[in-house]
């Protein structure tokens, strides 16, 4: 995230969404704004353009992941397909984002009966501008370490996960901090205690509470 009080460009205003991405990476920094962008997505058996704007008034995931055609990668994306309806409960869009191109999420979606359970948009990001804008980029081997965002319906970062590649992630656990990330923002002045779930008891914070728990 720039410095707003030093930044030029800031000062200026941003000329365009590049100047934002080319010299202002990672810009991912929990309790800032996202900016905008527009990226190419597979979606629905089609290839179209997509901004993060079109999902502001919602929650929205961004789930990055290394590459098509692999190993640990399908697994996770086949369980965040399984829960995608219980996303959408919540009110929440996710977008699945790697360096590959539409043509080889067309491709591994054609073949991979995992993957073939996808109903949520694929991100292509075969530059890496936008996996270097949320810090996953690895430069060395031109792919995203496993990442998952949790965005607010303001375009506020309200959580960040980043795993090594060999570690695979919880679609459950991702669904459980994005529904904790929900109460707090409609509930304001409380917060969830660890392994919260929907229904349990949260905290009110203050000084009657100081050495209580």
């Amino acid at each position: 995230m720039c410095d707003k009080k030093s930044c030029e460009k800031c000062k200026g205003g941003h000329e365009d969404e590049d100047a934002v991405f080319e010299d202002v990476f990672p810009i991912a920094e929990v309790g800032f704004e996202i900016p905008d962008f527009e990226v190419g997505a597979f979606h629905e058996n089609d290839i179209r353009k997509i901004k993060l704007s079109d999902y502001r008034k919602k929650w929205l995931i961004l789930f990055f992941y290394p590459a098509d055609f692999t190993f640990v990668c399908p697994t996770e994306l086949e369980e965040m397909a399984d829960n995608y309806d219980e996303f959408k409960k919540n009110d929440a869009e996710v977008l699945s984002v790697s360096t590959d191109t539409v043509f080889a999420h067309k491709a591994w979606k054609d073949v991979s009966p995992a993957i073939k359970k996808i109903n949520f948009p694929m991100v292509a990001d075969p530059t890496g501008r936008v996996s270097r804008a949320f810090g996953t980029y690895i430069e060395d081997e031109g792919v995203a370490l496993r990442g998952s965002f949790i965005i607010d319906p303001d375009g506020i970062l309200r959580g960040i996960e980043i795993n090594d590649n060999n570690i695979g992630r919880s679609a459950k656990e991702l669904l459980r901090k994005l529904q904790a990330a929900k109460f707090v923002h409609e509930h304001g002045g409380n917060v969830c205690p660890a392994s919260w779930q929907p229904g349990d008891d949260t905290l009110e914070p203050g000084l009657d509470l100081v050495g209580k728990i």
